[in-house]
């Protein structure tokens, strides 16, 4: 056998405690919100080079048409995902 015990509002204290733990979150919210501030440092932000060069693409998009080919014959679907990609260059 089993036994539970349901909390009521009506009984005493049940509704202040609850008062009480929805007000310390909010307070805990607002501070958390004041409390952020972004990250400023004296240096510009870096941005890598994203560019690749010919050679490496070329390079790239033949390794991914022999990895469709080794895969051809046992997941069509993936070979054909990687020829779509290969193609996109």
């Amino acid at each position: 056998m089993s036994s539970f015990a349901i909390v009521h509002a009506s009984q005493p204290g049940a509704a202040s405690a609850y008062a009480k733990n929805l007000s310390q979150a909010g307070r805990a919210f607002l501070a958390a919100l004041i409390a952020f501030k972004p990250q400023q440092s004296a240096e510009p932000a870096l941005i890598r080079d994203l560019s690749v060069s010919p050679g490496d693409r070329a390079n790239d998009m033949q390794c991914l048409n022999r990895l469709a080919n080794e895969y051809a014959s046992i997941m069509p679907n993936l070979s054909a995902e990687l020829r779509f990609l290969a193609s996109r260059g």
